[in-house]
């Protein structure tokens, strides 16, 4: 007759797919027992690998058949947490927030390179990691594409400019316009390089740019990642509000706390007569605020200072820092660094 610790024992030799640790090891068995002639517990698998929930669950009962004494089953599959182990290349950095959106196109990474900006110039130490593998912007946004990263004891060394620390697959591709034709694996692979094998230093933090929308990339980062927190950033159109709202429910449900939303593209403000125009509506930030009970960090305008200084690749806050934009960037970085501390705080 199998004992509840014998049925532990067995689930600890279990090897499910793509996996290389037992599903004990990983956190994903709660409450393993034996009530009679069955065998029961529940299979908490983090989001990121509920998709397979069928395929795992069979290879489980395949690993568990024939436990002596044992005629049923009872396997209860529920979303867990993803699990998020300390990684070594990130030992000396405080805190690392990631910045997500729900779609492309509303100006995530441009609001991730001058909010870094906008911290470093606080006299935080800031790093700012180009996740975005398929359509990385960052290298062109801070004037730096042409640069490529030394190697020195192993380690990638970040390339720095205007007082940040940066990575990004574009400093890795031999023409900036390259594309990146990559399956899964090589692009988990890249992303575990830029954690581990990246020589952050001591940062303050690291703010990491997020491919858009809640598939592979953004979930095998809230694995891989300590994170401290997140922002999603959306644009106030109602389509774009309940599409950014997706990225911050995987987030909440992956356990990640959300520091706040930021709505970007706010409103136009023309130069020569002052009349604010809501080229895409208004309210759209402030409304998905206060549906999700999260914070609303603030309002980016429409301007066109963004997008040249961008282009120039010295974004608005160090080009022109008296600037609307650039105070706005200014105010929303005072906000995201009294959240953290807030965050910090609460655990």
């Amino acid at each position: 007759m199998t004992t509840s610790e014998e049925l532990l024992a067995a689930l600890q030799r279990l090897r499910l797919p793509e996996t290389d640790q037992d599903p004990v090891a990983l956190g994903w068995i709660k409450d393993a027992k034996v009530v009679g002639r069955v065998a029961a517990f529940t299979l908490a698998l983090p989001p990121s690998r509920m998709a397979k929930r069928d395929d795992l669950e069979r290879a489980v009962r395949e690993g568990l058949r024939g436990l002596p004494g044992i005629d049923d089953l009872a396997i209860h599959v529920v979303a867990g947490a993803e699990q998020a182990a300390p990684q070594r290349g990130l030992a000396n950095v405080k805190h690392v927030i990631a910045i997500g959106s729900g779609k492309g196109g509303v100006g995530k990474s441009t609001v991730s390179a001058n909010l870094a900006l906008a911290l470093a110039k606080t006299g935080a130490k800031v790093g700012l990691l180009d996740a975005d593998i398929y359509g990385p912007s960052i290298p062109l946004l801070l004037g730096v594409a042409d640069q490529k990263p030394l190697v020195q004891g192993n380690k990638l060394q970040p390339i720095e400019r205007l007082g940040l620390r940066m990575m990004s697959m574009g400093f890795l591709l031999p023409n900036a316009d390259d594309p990146v034709v990559w399956r899964g694996p090589m692009l988990a692979s890249a992303l575990r390089q830029f954690v581990q094998d990246v020589n952050w230093g001591e940062l303050d933090y690291l703010l990491v740019d997020l491919p858009p929308g809640t598939g592979d990339v953004p979930l095998s980062l809230v694995q891989l990642l300590p994170l401290s927190g997140a922002i999603v950033v959306i644009t106030p159109q109602a389509v774009a509000a309940a599409i950014g709202t997706k990225t911050l429910k995987m987030f909440q449900q992956t356990r990640v706390p959300i520091l706040g939303i930021v709505e970007n593209m706010s409103h136009f403000v023309c130069e020569h007569c002052g009349h604010d125009t809501p080229i895409f509506d208004t309210g759209g930030g402030k409304r998905a605020s206060e549906a999700s009970g999260v914070p609303f960090l603030g309002e980016i305008p429409l301007d066109p200072k963004i997008r040249h200084t961008s282009d120039m690749g010295t974004p608005v806050v160090v080009a022109e820092p008296d600037s609307p934009p650039a105070r706005a960037f200014v105010a929303l970085a005072e906000a995201l660094r009294e959240q953290v501390s807030t965050a910090a705080g609460s655990h």
